[in-house]
Formats: C-alpha cells, structure tokens, sequence
C-alpha cells in the first residue's frame, strides 16, 4: 500500500489508519502503524526535520512539538487536528558524576521527564488522543499504574474528551493519583494489579465504546518513537552505541525497535545501536524468556518498588523481541536496591528522576560491569519520568530506616547559631 495503514504483525491483515481496532480482528496479534517510504530519504530527510527545529514559531506547529516535528513519519495530518500541549524537546544531558558512578565516560542522559505531564507517556499520547478524535470515539480508557493514567487524563481534558482509568488499588505512586484526579479523568482503583486492570480495559473497552490508549495500540508507539528520532538529531544523527532503558510492558522497547528499522531502511542513520531494555528483578518476565532465547513466554507476579515497571505479562512482548533480536540487544534484571541507589547518584547530579527512570543507569552499571558496554563507549540512557512523580520513594530512602549509602538526612536542631554551627561544622567560634 502506498499510504499510512495498520497491519497485523503475526498475520499480515491491513486494516485503514482509520480502523479503532487496536488488536488484529483476524487473529488477536499487536498491530503497527506502516509508512510509505517518504519522498525525503537519507541526508534530505534529517535536513528536512533539522529545518523543521529551527522553525521555532509559536504555537502548535510541527516545529514546537518534539513530536508532531516528524508528522510526516509519526501521523501525516493537519496541524488543525493535532492534540498536542506540545511536548517532547526533552533535554539530552551529560553530568560527570553519574557517568563515574556507572563507568561509562560517553554516557549521556535523555530525560523524558521533562514532558508536559512528567513523563515520556506525553509522546504517545499525544498521537493516541489525537487519533481518538480522528474515529470519532466516544472517550479514551487506559490501565495504568500512573504516568499512562496522567497523560491521558491530561491530552483528553484539552480535546474535550471524557477519560477512564483503570489503576491498582493501593500501587499507584501519590504524584500521579493526583494529577490524574486533578485533570478530572474517572478514576477507577481495581483490586488487583496492573495486569488485571489491564485484562479489563481489553475486556470492556469496545462495549463501553471506549477507545483503547494502553501501549498496544499501535499509534501510541508512533509517538513513542520518536524519543529515538529527537536524540539521533541532537547527537547530530551520529548513532551511539547503546540505547539502555526501562522496560515494563514493553512500549517503549516496541518503540524504539521500529523507529531504529525504519530509520536505517530510509538511510537516515548506517547502523543500528544496541538497545538494552531493563527490567526490575522483582518484575523481570521479559529477562526470563530472553535468558532463555525467547523460546518461552515468561509470565510473573510483579513486586518491585519501581512502580512504572511493576507489570507481570508484558502487552508488547511480541514486538519487543523483534526489537532485541534486530538490534543485537541484551535484556538485564537489576535489584531495587541498585535502582535507587542509582536514583540517588542521578538525583544528586541535579537530574532527578522517578524510581523506575533509575533503572536505565543502573542497567548501563550492570552492563558495564559485566563486560558488554566498553569504558568508552557512547551509550544514551532513557529517564522515563519526572522525580516528583513518587515522593513517597524518595523521601522513604532518605529518611527510612537501615543503611542507604547515598542518603541524605536532614538534621534537627534548636533555632539557635551555635547549633546550625555544631550542624555545619564550621569549626570557628560563635560571636
């Protein structure tokens, strides 16, 4: 086909971009979004979005969003039709301290916390709502365990859309209960976990006439996607050797599997980095099958105090191994002691992130440590969300109880300058 359609990625079955399916009607499979080749390719192609960022002109246009800036890959539209705040534009940061912490002296940091919501679910749902308008659907329903519920409640309140979300009781961080309430979505707290709330959403959507958000629909990876297209151009399209992130149900994996396959098939970049999804050892299914050459589909009930990532039976599982096998990737677990211990060091460094973002960095230590990344190599880390997303995490490593080797108590004293001194250390007499 020579336009913008939906294909099954098991069985072949095209459907429109207009079809509200989110999974094959024919077999059940994921589906992705297919694009023509466009009429740029190679050099002209990253010309064109190069020229695309320098168009700074107010507004929503493609030139303000780091997302709709590459509609012509993403979701060729008018720019009447985009909901957008705008967002994506997120930093690509160095800071010295976290690279010695993970031994990696080229390591860069991509924090898609600073979307308009706080986390990288901004990217995806942006295309997500805005197709939800373009099939004319009724409202929007996700499950969530916070950043999915925050986004959509936010991108449906701007497009005038009413928005349920399906979380776990009792496992949503408090930042993104409250900015999911705030933006006015129906709240819905399941007994059960992520994937429970997941199966109901699957279950019900299409009898309440609600249009799926979740990562398995396929337009919430074009969004996604792009988190890879914005940090090749502000590498100068130069590719690095790495891209380490933080895997839960996979989207993002998904993602960024099909951003880097149609990238090199258009001639925008000559070689494919090597992606390092990383889980939490309390909520590693995808480690499992991938120690196991994927033969088996691992399911697993997830403990982890990385929320984003606490999901059992990843959705995406199918599209995320192509990803691992197309890019000569390695799937690694990491312990939440060394997830936020690494929070800290990245916290520390004046970046800041949510437990589960901290799972990227600690990974690229794991990695490092046991010998697949080189000192020297050039590796790009993903933070998936903003520091304030769970507070309740941070404050709890700072001043909970036992041994953190980065904690940083506070101290406290009576108003008086001999005890702020005393506090302080400054080893010189009190006039």
């Amino acid at each position: 086909m020579t336009e913008v359609h939906q294909q099954c990625a098991a069985c072949g079955h095209v459907l429109s971009a207009l079809a509200r399916d989110t999974v094959c009607p024919v077999c059940g499979s994921l589906l992705e979004v297919v694009h023509p080749t466009p009429s740029l390719t190679g050099a002209a192609l990253r010309d064109h979005w190069d020229h695309q960022l320098a168009l700074h002109a107010g507004g929503v246009t493609p030139a303000t969003s780091g997302v709709w800036r590459y509609a012509d890959v993403v979701l060729p539209i008018p720019v009447a039709e985009m909901v957008s705040h705008p967002e994506g534009n997120t930093p690509l940061l160095r800071r010295e301290r976290i690279s010695a912490w993970a031994g990696v002296s080229d390591l860069w940091i991509k924090h898609e916390g600073h979307n308009p919501t706080g986390s990288f679910k901004d990217r995806g749902m942006t295309v997500a709502v805005t197709q939800a308008c373009r099939v004319g659907a009724h409202g929007v329903v996700c499950a969530s365990t916070g950043n999915t519920s925050s986004s959509l409640a936010s991108y449906a309140a701007q497009a005038g859309m009413p928005a349920v979300v399906l979380a776990p009781a009792g496992q949503i961080a408090l930042g993104k209960l409250a900015q999911t309430l705030a933006y006015g979505a129906t709240t819905v707290l399941v007994h059960g976990d992520f994937d429970a709330c997941l199966r109901l959403v699957r279950e019900s959507s299409e009898a309440l006439n609600l249009y799926l958000v979740n990562s398995l629909n396929p337009f919430r990876l074009e969004g996604q996607k792009t988190i890879v297209l914005e940090l090749l151009q502000q590498l100068r399209w130069e590719t690095p050797d790495w891209i380490v992130l933080p895997a839960g149900n996979l989207g993002n994996t998904s993602a960024f599997g099909k951003a880097l396959r149609e990238l090199y098939a258009w001639g925008v970049i000559d070689r494919l980095p090597r992606l390092a999804p990383i889980q939490a050892a309390g909520a590693a299914p995808f480690v499992a099958s991938y120690n196991e050459q994927f033969t088996t589909r691992h399911r697993v009930s997830a403990h982890t105090i990385a929320t984003a990532i606490k999901i059992g039976d990843p959705a995406s599982y199918d599209r995320a191994v192509r990803a691992v096998r197309e890019t000569d990737g390695v799937v690694l677990a990491v312990a939440d002691e060394e997830i936020l211990e690494a929070k800290a060091v990245i916290d520390a460094a004046g970046i800041g992130c949510e437990p589960a973002s901290a799972a990227s960095v600690a990974g690229v230590r794991a990695l490092r440590t046991l010998g697949h990344v080189g000192a020297d190599d050039r590796v790009v880390a993903v933070l998936t969300g903003h520091m304030l997303k769970d507070p309740a995490a941070m404050i709890d490593y700072h001043q909970g109880e036992g041994t953190r080797r980065f904690a940083n108590r506070p101290v406290e004293i009576d108003a008086t300058v001999e005890a702020l001194a005393q506090v302080l250390s400054l080893g010189q007499p009190v006039a």
